[in-house]
């Protein structure tokens, strides 16, 4: 049993979710975002840490999965996107929370089955996986589908033995 922690990061929204493997099973443990006012880019960023902190804090997570930088068309916020990736990946290294990182198409290739999903396919399947009542909101979403990846990911680890898994808090991941 894991508890993973999927962060969708972004300098305005950060999205998160939560959610338990048992097995072959998810259990959705919870999600949101984390969201910043239109302050100058170092209080945005405390404030992503913060958040992050607090959330590692309340659901005690075995892994911590992100998702890795893209190209954007705008060099700008590909640079702010990349320091709000950094102090999520910080807050939960500080707390000596492992840290993995999945692309992308990666993550709709795995929820979705094509990497070229839409953001409603991906709140669709999601709603689907975890069996929620409602679509999660879109970033909420989208973290909570990279944490599904982990758990995808580490289902087949675990079935082929792969000298890759980690043993953290005295527990298999």
């Amino acid at each position: 049993m894991a508890i993973v922690l999927g962060i969708d990061p972004g300098s305005r929204v950060t999205g998160y979710g939560v959610i338990r493997q048992q097995g072959r099973h998810l259990i959705y443990l919870g999600s949101g975002c984390i969201r910043t006012k239109v302050d100058d880019l170092p209080s945005r960023l405390q404030r992503i840490y913060a958040g992050i902190t607090e959330i590692i804090t309340q659901f005690q997570p075995d892994a911590f999965a992100i998702e890795q930088v893209f190209m954007a068309k705008n060099p700008d916020s590909a640079l702010k996107l990349g320091q709000a990736r950094g102090v999520a990946i910080l807050a939960a290294v500080n707390q000596s929370v492992p840290v993995f990182e999945y692309a992308a198409r990666q993550v709709k290739q795995t929820v979705v089955g094509t990497g070229a999903a839409e953001k409603s396919q991906i709140q669709h399947m999601v709603r689907s996986m975890l069996k929620l009542s409602a679509n999660p909101q879109s970033d909420a979403a989208d973290a909570l589908a990279i944490a599904i990846t982990h758990c995808h990911f580490n289902q087949n680890l675990l079935r082929v033995g792969d000298p890759r898994l980690i043993l953290a808090r005295g527990r298999l991941k």
